[in-house]
This record gives structure tokens, sequence and C-alpha cells, in this order.
């Protein structure tokens, strides 16, 4: 089975080349496209985003093999932690990640 991973805001490249290299997931870059968000995240079992995608109960709905959502940075205040709990998609982020870039 392939897994599919949707990118919806901007994250580092050699983060995505990582991603794109392992075998059995397909990576679908949206970041700066919003409108074709909608169309890849049909598809998605997994979604990346930063600070700009609100993840909402209703994106989350559109998605019906999602199961995490990740956000690269500190936080999850853009995500429906309650929807996506519900559903039993799992939320996670990078507590961390960005403290040199914050110094």
């Amino acid at each position: 089975m392939t897994w599919r991973v949707v990118v919806a805001d901007r994250v580092a490249g050699s983060g995505l080349e990582l991603l794109s290299k392992t075998p059995d997931i397909e990576v679908v870059d949206v970041a700066g496209k919003p409108a074709e968000l909608d169309t890849a995240i049909a598809g998605a079992h997994a979604l990346i985003v930063r600070s700009e995608t609100r993840v909402t109960a209703s994106l989350m709905a559109r998605a019906p093999h999602l199961r995490i959502v990740a956000r690269a940075g500190t936080g999850v205040d853009t995500i429906d932690v309650h929807a996506a709990t519900r559903r039993g998609i799992a939320v996670m982020n990078t507590p961390g990640a960005n403290t040199v870039s914050a110094g």
C-alpha cells in the first residue's frame, strides 16, 4: 500500500526529499496552493501543516482516509484536536524543532 502524504504548508525541502525517497510514500506538495488542497486531501492518509493551514472538522471530513495530522512547529492551535480525536486521527507536532531559529 502506498501512503499519501499531503503537505499543505511550506516545509524544508530536505524533509520533503527524505519523505519522497521513502518507499510506499507518495508526497503531494500543495503548499501555497490552497485551491489544490481540497482535491489532494480526498486521498490523503497523512497531512503535514505549519501555521498557515487551519485543520478544521470540515477539512478532515473531506479526507476519509486521513490517519494523522502533523504540525511542523510547536503547538496544535491550528488543528481541531477534538474533531480529530472523534475520528481516530492522531495529531502530533514538533516541539522544540524551531528553538534555534526562535533564539
